[in-house]
């Protein structure tokens, strides 16, 4: 069973994926893989996303397969019965982080200050999302977060790309980064997964 801290170790590079289509997201999953990389996060911000998941759960099984933007309790529920592997939330009200937890799904919750940080580990998590990463203060702010909680690891998510991320990664707070460049909207329009593939290799090399 992957935990939630495992997750942070699967690739340096979380792809957080927006799908308009769902026949798009077999292939580009294989694309994925193919790159080295064994993780996906699909976003719950199209209707495409949860036909999306479901199958990828059922066609592609040796991908790690994430639900991003669950911003309702409703949303863990539909996440889970689609065939999601774990949850992820942009920030962290109790009524979401409730749900969530409920689905017994290992998850990333999202925190941008000290003090929804603190809240999370209060409740025993310690593998969070920072996000908006780069908005929110970027590297420099995580390293400073990191001397008065040095038990939190985090997944920067937000703004950031192939030249920023290597800052992120060398951070000892940081275990990932998730990277919406890897799936370029114009790839995926054209069904360029050649290009998708490249750029999940080039990702799981920093």
């Amino acid at each position: 069973m992957t935990t939630s801290n495992d997750l942070l170790e699967l690739s340096p590079v979380i792809p957080v994926v927006v799908l308009d289509d769902a026949a798009h997201a077999v292939p580009l999953a294989q694309a994925l893989l193919r790159g080295g990389v064994r993780v996906i996060e699909l976003t719950l911000r199209t209707p495409a996303a949860l036909p999306a998941i479901e199958r990828i759960a059922a066609e592609v099984p040796d991908i790690v397969l994430g639900a991003g933007t669950v911003t309702a309790p409703e949303h863990a529920e539909q996440a889970l019965k689609a065939g999601a592997s774990f949850l992820v939330t942009p920030g962290s009200t109790d009524r979401v982080l409730d749900a969530v937890e409920d689905t017994g799904l290992p998850f990333l919750p999202g925190a941008a200050t000290v003090s929804e940080a603190m809240k999370l580990a209060e409740r025993g998590l310690t593998a969070l999302k920072f996000f908006p990463a780069e908005a929110a203060g970027g590297a420099d702010y995580l390293k400073s977060v990191g001397g008065p909680l040095p038990g939190l690891r985090f997944c920067p998510t937000g703004g950031i790309t192939p030249q920023t991320a290597p800052k992120y990664l060398a951070l000892p707070n940081v275990g990932c980064v998730g990277g919406s460049w890897l799936t370029p909207k114009d790839a995926l329009a054209a069904g360029d997964w050649a290009r998708i593939e490249s750029l999940a290799k080039a990702a799981a090399s920093l």
